[in-house]
């Protein structure tokens, strides 16, 4: 069977990474085939993302490049997801336009496609700064405390999911919500789905300055925890009706 890949990549105000991201990824799709496609998404980038983007869409031939008011990652990823799923991908993968992830560990993931619905990164090695990692035990902490759920790593930025798996649950995913991922991961483990942890090379961000910092970390947390236990009594209602059905 050939099976057609859809890379999804958000991009903020990348202009000194998105090039290299771009090329690195894109010999990926081009190396599958099967009309595969790298779509990368501005996210109302300031700088000049958008046009260097554009520039290397008439250079190669399976970049798409997609471009939409500010949302955030969360929001933004949604997005290319929903456009991947529209265009009937059979995979869909997702990671970030820093350029700490390595294209050349995705083939690992790739020739397990067939054996789980979805296969998520774990970084076992991090190297974007003790803040972060601090953000993301203190995360891995709270869904265990809300969710009753032990997950290794909820929201890498390197993930493959096959259709059918993204298509059931990102539906679910409030609009605007910034930690998409999060809550996707959260959905596959509390429904039992057959996800695969896979570690991962996490690298320093390779140009630029992140936009995330810890004001806007404290901020987004505040609200997730709002948005988590919001989704943790819709999913118990969800359960209980699906039990009255079967009584």
């Amino acid at each position: 069977m050939n099976d057609k890949l859809y890379i999804i990549i958000p991009a903020y105000n990348e202009e000194e990474n998105v090039e290299i991201v771009a090329r690195e990824w894109h010999e990926v799709v081009e190396r599958i085939g099967n009309d595969s496609k790298l779509v990368i998404i501005n996210d109302g980038s300031k700088d000049h993302t958008l046009e260097k983007l554009n520039k290397l869409k008439t250079e190669l031939r399976d970049l798409e490049v997609l471009d939409k008011e500010n949302g955030g990652h969360g929001d933004t990823i949604l997005y290319g997801y929903e456009y991947a799923i529209e265009k009937k991908a059979d995979y869909i993968f997702q990671t970030d336009s820093d350029g700490q992830t390595l294209p050349s560990e995705f083939w690992g993931f790739w020739e397990k496609r067939k054996d789980y619905a979805a296969m998520i990164g774990r970084r076992i090695s991090r190297e974007d700064g003790i803040a972060r990692i601090f953000v993301t035990k203190v995360l891995k902490l709270v869904l265990f405390l809300i969710f009753w759920l032990k997950i290794p790593d909820a929201n890498t930025p390197f993930r493959l999911m096959n259709y059918e798996i993204l298509a059931k649950y990102y539906p679910m995913i409030p609009k605007h919500f910034n930690l998409s991922n999060v809550m996707l991961t959260v959905l596959f483990m509390k429904n039992e789905e057959k996800v695969k942890f896979e570690p991962i090379t996490f690298r320093p961000r390779q140009g630029g300055v992140n936009s995330i910092n810890l004001k806007k970390i404290s901020k987004i947390g505040i609200q997730a925890i709002k948005d988590f236990s919001r989704i943790k009594k819709e999913l118990r209602l969800q359960e209980e009706a699906v039990r009255n059905e079967r009584i």
